[in-house]
């Protein structure tokens, strides 16, 4: 794990934002998500299965039930309150995982907590022959001021719409061991793409895994409850940029890959901090 002084931020400043949205960080899901399950991690026929997350600055509020780890960052403000804790950020997601996941029959996975606690960019290295997969195995952490600010840059977030009530993306599973390894390999190379500033790679990486997804638990993208064409979104988004994904299941935001304007789009800032 890489630290570096954090760049300044160019715009609004922090203390102009969090009066209202309070400080704890939102986490934005890469190419690999759901790997962080054991349901998933435990029929990857070659692991591990990584996934990348990003922790947020809160310049902001995102939108709940959109797929950035809006639930745990309240779990985290009801028990902590506007701060993280000065602890081993490994024992804060344990700690942070038993609360959220108290008497749930479906588990959240790891993945948001340590999205929201672990600063920079991280790949998260899912083996279920490690603690039953619900913790990964090893963490990869990047906390580069120049590869955050090439992130910040090429990628671009556009407003969907939350998940609506009552929708399970786990109604259909096809769970076929290769679409599992190729999830987690999806994960893989999102990184090195992110570490190399490769936007093609990125984008095909993030492509790779919305390909997954749809192949494994087709309710993450169509489903009767869901109103909007997610299908045909994403296409469009693909087919004109080099890569695109959705934030969650059933939709949240767009992420677009593209060193280009993407119009009605925003960006994030990356939280390269640990306080």
């Amino acid at each position: 794990m890489t630290g570096f002084a954090r760049r300044p931020h160019q715009g609004f400043g922090r203390g102009e934002q969090t009066p209202i949205i309070g400080g704890i960080p939102y986490r934005i899901a890469l190419a690999g998500g759901w790997i962080d399950q054991p349901f998933i991690s435990s029929l990857d026929p070659s692991p591990p299965g990584s996934m990348v997350v990003v922790s947020v600055e809160p310049r902001f509020r995102f939108m709940d039930r959109s797929g950035v780890a809006t639930s745990t960052r309240s779990t985290i403000v009801r028990l902590w309150g506007d701060r993280l804790p000065d602890r081993d950020p490994a024992d804060l997601v344990r700690e942070i995982y038993r609360e959220e996941n108290r008497d749930k029959p479906e588990p959240s996975g790891s993945q948001d907590m340590i999205g929201l606690i672990y600063p920079g960019i991280s790949r998260l290295d899912y083996d279920a022959r490690h603690e039953g997969g619900i913790f990964p195995a090893h963490i990869e952490s990047n906390r580069d001021p120049a590869t955050a600010r090439w992130l910040e840059k090429v990628l671009h977030l556009l407003a969907v719409g939350p998940r609506p009530d009552g929708y399970d993306p786990l109604e259909e599973k096809r769970l076929d061991p290769l679409w599992i390894r190729r999830l987690g390999a999806s994960g893989q190379e999102c990184y090195q793409a992110i570490l190399a500033r490769d936007l093609g790679a990125l984008g095909a990486s993030m492509n790779a895994c919305m390909e997954c997804w749809q192949a494994l638990l087709p309710r993450t993208v169509v489903h009767p409850l869901i109103r909007v064409d997610l299908s045909t979104l994403l296409r469009y988004y693909q087919d004109t940029y080099p890569g695109a994904m959705y934030s969650g299941s059933g939709g949240g935001y767009l992420l677009v890959a593209s060193e280009r304007n993407v119009p009605g789009s925003f960006r994030i800032d990356v939280r390269l901090e640990s306080r």
